[in-house]
C-alpha cells in the first residue's frame, strides 16, 4: 500500500497521572503529537479503538479479575501488584488498549502493516497484573485472530528488554499461537515463564551481537512456523540509557532492528502489527521520539 500505513491511536490512552511515577503515562499522546508534526499520524490514516469486547477479554482473562479490577475492588496485594493508582481513567485506557491491538492486527491482514501506538503489556495474566500491566494486549489479540479472522498460526516477535511472561502463560496451550521473547535475562521477571522460545541476553549486549541474534532468529522462526500474522512488540526500553534496561542498544540500533524486522516480513509477504512495548526514560519526550523509531520505519517501507 503506497503512502502512510495505518495507526491505531485513542487520545484517552494518556490521562492526568502523577508525573512521579515511574510508569510515564504521558508517552503516549507525546507519541502521536510528534507523529502529527511529522505528517505521519493524520485524520486518513489514524484509527480510533472502542472498549474491548467483554467475549474478548473473557477469552483470555479471569471474568471476576476483570469485574474486580474495573470496580475498583481489588485486593490490597492486587492493587500494590498492579502498582498503577486506580482511577476512572485507568479503566477506560486499560479496556480501550486491548481493542487497539485488534484493530492494528486487523489492519495488518488487510493492508500488510499498521501500527498501534500503544500496547504490548505482556506481564498481565490471567488473573493478576504485572509490571505495570493489567490485561494482556497480545494474548487477547491472539486470541481473537485465532478465533475470529480465519488466522491459523500467529507469531509474537516480543523484542522488549523485559521477558514476556505473561504472554507466554497465557498461550501456553495454544498450538497456533507462537511466542518468542528476546529479553535481558538478568531482568524483571526475575522468575521467567517458559515461551515456545526464549533467548536471555547477557546484560551490556550492544548493537551488532543484538542485531545478529534478533535477525538470525526471526529468519529461523519464519522458515520454521510459517505464520499467517506477526505481532512485533517494538519495545524501546532496550535502548542504553533506559533505567530499567540493563542492554546497552543505541537508537541507531533499534532503527536498525525495527528495519530488519519489518523488511524481513513484508518481503516475506507476512503481514505485521506493532505495538510499542516498554520504555521508561525520565525525558518523557525522548522516549517518546524513541518510540516514534518503528512507525517511522514502517513508513518508509510503504513508500
Amino acid at each position: 500500500m503506497p503512502g502512510l500505513p495505518p495507526m491505531v491511536y485513542h487520545p484517552d490512552y494518556s490521562f492526568p497521572f502523577p508525573d512521579e511515577h515511574r510508569f510515564p503515562m504521558a508517552k503516549f499522546a507525546m507519541l502521536a503529537n510528534h507523529l502529527r508534526n511529522q505528517g505521519l499520524l493524520t485524520p486518513e490514516n489514524t484509527y480510533r479503538p472502542g472498549r474491548c469486547r467483554d467475549l474478548w477479554l473473557k477469552q483470555t482473562h479471569c471474568p471476576d479479575y476483570l469485574d474486580r479490577f474495573i470496580n475498583n475492588t481489588l485486593s490490597r496485594d492486587e492493587r500494590r501488584q498492579m502498582n498503577l493508582p486506580w482511577s476512572e481513567g485507568l479503566v477506560k485506557r486499560t479496556l480501550l488498549a486491548p481493542s487497539g491491538t485488534v484493530l492494528t492486527a486487523q489492519l495488518a491482514l488487510h493492508h500488510g502493516l499498521a501500527c498501534h501506538l500503544a500496547g504490548g503489556t505482556h506481564h498481565a495474566h490471567y488473573d493478576y497484573s504485572s509490571g505495570f500491566c493489567i490485561l494482556n494486549d497480545l494474548a487477547i489479540a491472539a486470541h481473537v485472530l485465532l478465533r475470529q479472522s480465519g488466522v491459523k498460526r500467529v507469531l509474537i516477535f516480543d523484542c522488549d528488554v523485559h521477558q514476556g511472561d505473561g504472554t507466554a502463560a497465557l498461550l501456553k496451550d495454544d498450538p497456533n499461537a507462537f511466542t518468542c521473547s528476546i529479553h535481558c535475562e538478568n531482568n524483571f521477571p526475575f522468575s521467567k515463564q517458559s515461551s515456545d522460545l526464549d533467548i536471555g541476553l547477557p546484560g551490556g549486549m550492544e548493537d551488532a551481537d543484538y542485531l545478529d541474534i534478533v535477525d538470525n532468529t526471526l529468519n529461523r522462526l519464519l522458515d520454521r512456523l510459517a505464520p499467517d500474522i506477526v505481532l512485533y512488540d517494538a519495545g524501546v526500553d532496550v535502548y542504553k540509557g533506559d533505567p530499567l534496561g540493563r542492554l546497552n542498544i543505541s537508537e541507531a540500533g533499534i532503527r536498525q532492528r525495527d528495519q530488519h524486522v519489518l523488511s524481513t516480513l513484508l518481503r516475506r509477504g507476512i503481514p505485521v502489527a506493532t505495538v510499542i512495548g516498554g520504555g521508561y526514560d525520565n525525558d518523557r519526550e525522548a522516549l517518546a521520539t524513541r518510540h516514534a523509531i518503528v512507525v517511522e520505519v514502517a513508513v518508509d517501507m510503504m513508500r
